[in-house]
């Protein structure tokens, strides 16, 4: 703690630090919550961030304290109470950046939000608050003035994706491009479709929005009483398509299966989850989605089930580079389970068109 200790006291902090202990089990960064002794004073929470992920960390934070500000000025625009809970504040360093550097590691403090809690349940009801959540996100960012920079750049770019997976496929440095040449081929046949997004955009037609780009259940904070307060894990939040926040969702939280199951019968595209979420989310951006970033929602939720399935064949082909493996064949697994995904999603095209119908 005495470390941790040091780290806190280059933040500009109310209070006395009490203790310094783990908070959640974050995959990306090391996160502490640091408790103050005075009752009137606010906790706080530290994070280590991932440098080898993000590796441009004044970037990272402009792009944060630019959101950040912005939902801010929107909630007092509003009128709206309580909006310390509402949206996340970051504190300078004696440096005055949102951000210290010790030498080694990044490190960054934010308010802790008291009272708050976030769920790991992927059901109708929760799937409704996430779009009803994530689409206000992006509701309220539509209109910021700053340019955000890409944190992960490339990160859900399809012609970038499908490149790597290509190159794998030349290099064949495992020796496993002929076992996969069914899956190489499905791929390949819906390449153009699914390369969609970036030729619309490049003829002007489909804009970049600043989107999460995380969109999981978790990434939410609710009151006592059940309400979403605001998103959280900014580190992502970046320009992209609308179809990263509604797509990326819908493949994790409308899987009837593990996004590995060896069982492929487990593996369907649940449309009650589909629908909630769809719900939720037309209900807090159709009043500023044009009618392209709309009629394409069917294609996003396809589009993220297709893109994994591209990434996680590529890391096959390529011996397991890149994502950790359990067992040997754990890349093809959950590329066979990606591709079924796909597979129903596609089935379902005609009831997703006809449901966003409705909602619009």
């Amino acid at each position: 703690m005495k470390d941790l200790l040091s780290i806190v006291s280059h933040f500009q902090l109310q209070g006395t630090v009490q203790e310094i202990n783990p908070l959640g089990a974050g995959l990306i960064n090391d996160t502490y919550k640091v408790s103050t002794l005075e009752a009137d004073a606010p906790d706080y929470v530290l994070q280590r961030i991932n440098h080898a992920i993000f590796q441009n960390v004044e970037m990272l934070q402009a792009n944060i304290n630019a959101v950040t500000t912005h939902i801010r000025k929107k909630l007092e625009e509003k009128g709206e109470k309580d909006i310390e809970r509402k949206v996340l504040h970051f504190f300078p360093a004696d440096t005055g950046k949102t951000y210290w550097h010790d030498g080694e590691s990044y490190w960054r403090v934010m308010a802790f939000i008291p009272n708050a809690r976030t769920y790991e349940t992927v059901n109708p009801e929760y799937s409704y608050y996430a779009g009803v959540a994530f689409g206000n996100f992006q509701a309220m960012l539509a209109d910021i003035p700053d340019k955000l920079g890409e944190t992960i750049p490339d990160f859900h770019n399809m012609e970038f994706r499908l490149k790597q997976l290509r190159d794998a496929v030349a290099a064949d440095a495992a020796g496993r491009v002929k076992e996969v040449r069914y899956f190489l081929d499905e791929i390949e046949r819906r390449a153009e479709e699914m390369c969609k997004a970036e030729r619309l955009h490049r003829e002007g037609k489909l804009p970049k929005r600043v989107c999460h780009c995380d969109t999981k259940v978790n990434n939410m904070m609710f009151d006592e009483s059940g309400n979403v307060l605001c998103v959280i894990d900014l580190d992502t939040v970046m320009p992209s398509f609308v179809f990263s926040d509604f797509g990326d969702f819908l493949r994790s939280g409308a899987n009837t299966g593990l996004e590995d199951d060896k069982d492929l019968a487990n593996v369907n595209f649940n449309m009650e989850i589909f629908k909630a979420f769809t719900k939720g989310y037309l209900e807090s951006a159709k009043s500023f989605l044009l009618p392209v970033e709309i009629e394409n929602l069917p294609y996003a939720a396809a589009l993220f089930p297709y893109m994994q399935c591209v990434r996680f064949l590529a890391d096959y082909i390529n011996g397991d580079t890149y994502y950790k493996i359990q067992y040997p064949e754990h890349n093809l697994v959950r590329t066979k389970a990606q591709f079924k995904l796909l597979q129903s999603v596609e089935e379902h095209t005609l009831e997703m068109q006809k449901f966003i119908a409705s909602c619009i």
